[in-house]
């Protein structure tokens, strides 16, 4: 159901100004505890993590995590990172004997685990059993690469087969609620990955603030006008919301395996809701609109949907190969008279400066989309003068509140002056 009436659409900004609020940060001083006080919350084990340890023949990896008692993707993890020659060195590891960090799991229900970390490990041995992929890469053992494990000589595939993976594992006596349960699950995996590849700010922001709102904008992320776009793979049948069964294509695609894709969703909301942008960067305001949008009611969660999928179709049909794209001016010297000439051109890649005030904008006026979409070509039109008007204005380097409101009060006045 489209989300395109005038009421919908005031009751939903109603809401929006109620429910999003600068932060103002927290005045209030905890209490210093005495010596004893602090042994004593020790010896309680307040906040202690009760943990065991395994270890897994490889083997037996593939069929035990294809069982129900282990879950590959919970909320917080990153999305795959590793290709074949990643996953080759690490085969190639265990033919070494080169010790291997552990995983870790966490005990959601008895003996039903999720992985918290070593994902990557996990699927790289789980796929080299089941005959996925070809090693390639490797140096140590060259005589190997472009074989599978069923083409192994039998000694290789002996020795491969002696070999364990380690795993710590958080059990369920942990944690005494399910609230507690995701706090520490997510503080763990935050903190065993602070020392290793750099989360970037969205693959922490899910480690940290999972929710129903956090599920959508990874599911809008695969929007197909959304892809498009951002040239981004396509959404397949196959794949899940968090990754799994994926292309090569899009396993390798910088924006969707660092979690960008996700972000640039995310600015949409938080966009829309600048009001509550009180100060700091813009990276500490996404961290505050995801977490405040985690106690988002579900029908708004709803209505949020709706219109991201509603608007991000209407700057389509209304830029086309353009869309949320910059103008340039391209200076050049006449052949025949010797004169500088100048001329403006589209970029030929999206950018976010572009991106938030249209998307704003449209979403403002969704209702009138239909009547929006018979002046498309006025549009274009005003867009091209408004980006040629001031180049300041459009500067990358400009990301500040204030920029930010001025750039969708520029769109917000060119399609009123349309309208």
């Amino acid at each position: 159901m489209e989300l395109n009436s005038q009421m919908q659409l005031e009751e939903l900004r109603e809401f929006e100004n109620g429910f999003y609020k600068p932060h103002q940060g927290k005045t209030e001083q905890k209490r210093n505890l005495t010596e004893e006080e602090i042994n004593d919350k020790y010896l309680k084990g307040e906040v202690r993590i009760v943990t065991e340890q395994a270890r897994y023949p490889l083997p037996t990896i593939s069929e035990m995590f294809s069982s129900d008692n282990y879950i590959l993707r919970p909320e917080f993890q990153r999305r795959h990172r590793w290709d074949v020659k990643k996953q080759s060195k690490l085969i190639e590891s265990f033919i070494v004997n080169v010790p291997i960090p552990p995983i870790f799991l966490y005990e959601k229900d008895f003996s039903v685990y999720e992985v918290m970390d070593g994902l990557q490990r996990v699927t790289a041995i789980m796929e080299f059993y089941q005959d996925k992929y070809a090693l390639e890469g490797l140096e140590q053992w060259e005589e190997l690469n472009g074989k599978k494990y069923s083409q192994l000589p039998e000694q290789i595939k002996k020795g491969i087969d002696r070999r364990y993976i380690s795993s710590i594992i958080l059990l369920k006596e942990t944690a005494k609620s399910e609230e507690e349960a995701s706090r520490m699950k997510q503080m763990v995996f935050s903190r065993i990955n602070s020392g290793g590849a750099k989360l970037e700010d969205q693959e922490y922001r899910n480690s940290q603030y999972a929710s129903a709102f956090n599920n959508m904008i990874i599911e809008l992320a695969r929007n197909p006008y959304f892809c498009e776009i951002f040239d981004i793979p396509q959404r397949t049948e196959d794949e899940d919301l968090f990754g799994d069964n994926i292309s090569n294509d899009l396993k390798e695609n910088q924006l969707f395996s660092k979690m960008k894709d996700v972000e640039y969703v995310l600015r949409f909301f938080a966009m829309r809701n600048i009001q509550a942008w009180n100060k700091g960067t813009l990276s500490k305001f996404l961290d505050q609109v995801l977490q405040d949008s985690s106690s988002l009611p579900g029908n708004v969660t709803s209505k949020y949907k709706e219109l991201f999928n509603e608007t991000i179709q209407l700057a389509f049909e209304i830029y086309g190969d353009n869309v949320f794209k910059l103008r340039k001016k391209f200076e050049y010297e006449d052949k025949d008279t010797g004169e500088k000439v100048s001329i403006w051109r589209w970029n030929s890649t999206p950018n976010l400066v572009v991106y938030d005030p249209v998307m704003v904008a449209l979403s403002n006026n969704i209702e009138h989309k239909a009547e929006l979409l018979t002046k498309r070509v006025e549009i274009m039109e005003r867009t091209q003068c408004l980006l040629q008007a001031d180049e300041g204005m459009w500067n990358g380097r400009n990301t500040a509140k204030k920029n930010v409101e001025d750039r969708i009060e520029a769109f917000d006045s060119l399609l009123r002056e349309v309208l």
